[in-house]
């Protein structure tokens, strides 16, 4: 059943959206970047492409410390994620989740964003836009570097769960 915002029933809308966007399968992502204490990064659901000539996408992040960071950032690097990197998506979508250890695979590029070579694609960019929504902040960015890696099967969120089973 679809509902609309009426008075009073804000906070119902609020949660049929996000039960609605539970049931909407995304592809999985992490935006990585140099803050002023370092590397950040966080796992993102929202990545989208917004044009292809001239190149650009976009992605939306919550107010969080690591948020900012990124946000304050003058480039980024978008990870597109496969099925092998579930435990990354997971370790960097919780505040005190494990970043950027040797083993997760992380170098440097020459740029100093910290990038994932075995990433399946990795998209260094530079933000064009700044949209605030709310409690969120859209981010509208044009690609200066795509960097493709090994193929691997999808890794998807969905039931807000990482899901890499039963997808083709």
């Amino acid at each position: 059943m679809l509902r609309v915002e009426r008075a009073g029933v804000k906070e119902l809308l609020t949660d049929e959206m996000k039960s609605a966007f539970r049931r909407y399968p995304t592809g999985v992502a992490v935006i990585s970047a140099i803050g002023p204490d370092g590397p950040v990064g966080l796992t993102a659901s929202s990545v989208a492409s917004v044009s292809v000539a001239p190149p650009a996408l976009s992605f939306s992040v919550m107010s969080t410390p690591t948020a900012t960071a990124i946000l304050a950032a003058s480039s980024v690097v978008v990870h597109l994620l496969g099925a092998k990197h579930v435990d990354l998506a997971h370790e960097f979508s919780h505040p005190a989740g494990r970043r950027f250890t040797p083993e997760q695979g992380w170098e440097t590029l020459p740029s100093g964003e910290p990038v994932l070579p075995d990433a399946p694609a990795a998209l260094r960019a530079a933000p064009l836009h700044l949209v605030p929504v709310g409690d969120s902040t859209l981010v509208v960015a044009s690609v200066l570097e795509v960097f493709h890696g090994p193929d691997d099967g999808p890794l998807v969120y969905h039931r807000r769960k990482f899901v890499t089973e039963g997808i083709s």
